[in-house]
């Protein structure tokens, strides 16, 4: 991987880890993570053998895969920012490199099936996940589906999962405006990108759907949630 270097191995020496790492449970001698080079910024990647594995995440929701991961036919590993990066942990321009970083893996490592998005609870095929991340990161849409997912309410509606961890806010199509479920998906998808483009939103908004429709889109009161319906 040309634009990716291994800044660090424990393995290497017996230096002694910072005690921001310590915290993390990581220790001299387990063996278990390398640190990662890209473009200045550096990431943590563990459950690596012979180390300890890495505890199997828990998934909800699948993209371009027929079936969920499990513990029991796959292992983990989990690629995260340094701890030295601080607040800066959840920044655009950190969780793109990240994921550039993650495009990097699965291109080079042919054994790796899926990739998991934490925020999201989802398992991404890896060919999707590389082509829908890379056209991103290229300056295409934003991967709505696999960096977020949506899931049916009790009444109804449509929300999106993951949303809040790019804007600090969720999505909600309300119905009728939901009960087509593949065209509700499709507005979703426009959406999140839109919001993503625009950092959240703040007030009301109004935009014109695919199908010509005028559509509002409301912050909740407590700017957790943005519901969308027609206007």
């Amino acid at each position: 991987m040309p634009a990716v270097s291994v800044s660090h191995d424990p393995v290497a020496g017996d230096a002694p880890l910072s005690e921001s790492r310590q915290q993390e449970g990581i220790w001299p001698g387990q063996l278990a993570w390398l640190e990662l080079l890209r473009d200045g910024l550096t990431f943590d990647l563990s459950g690596l053998a012979p180390g300890p594995a890495s505890a199997f995440p828990t998934f909800a929701h699948r993209f371009d895969l027929p079936v969920l991961p499990s513990p029991a036919e796959c292992e983990a590993m989990v690629l995260r920012p340094g701890p030295h990066l601080g607040e800066g942990t959840g920044s655009l321009p950190v969780m793109r490199e990240l994921l550039a970083l993650g495009c990097d893996i699965v291109r080079q490592f042919e054994d790796v099936l899926a990739v998991g998005w934490g925020p999201a609870g989802a398992a991404i095929g890896r060919r999707f996940f590389e082509s829908v991340t890379s056209a991103w990161l290229d300056g295409g849409p934003f991967p709505a589906l696999g960096l977020t997912a949506f899931t049916e309410t009790p009444d109804a509606a449509m929300e999106s999962v993951g949303l809040a961890f790019w804007i600090g806010q969720e999505l909600r199509i309300e119905p009728p405006l939901s009960s087509d479920r593949v065209a509700a998906t499709r507005l979703g998808i426009r959406l999140v990108n839109h919001l993503v483009l625009a950092g959240g939103l703040a007030e009301d908004d109004r935009i014109t759907a695919p199908d010509g429709s005028r559509l509002v889109l409301r912050p909740s009161r407590s700017r957790a949630l943005i519901s969308v319906w027609r206007e």
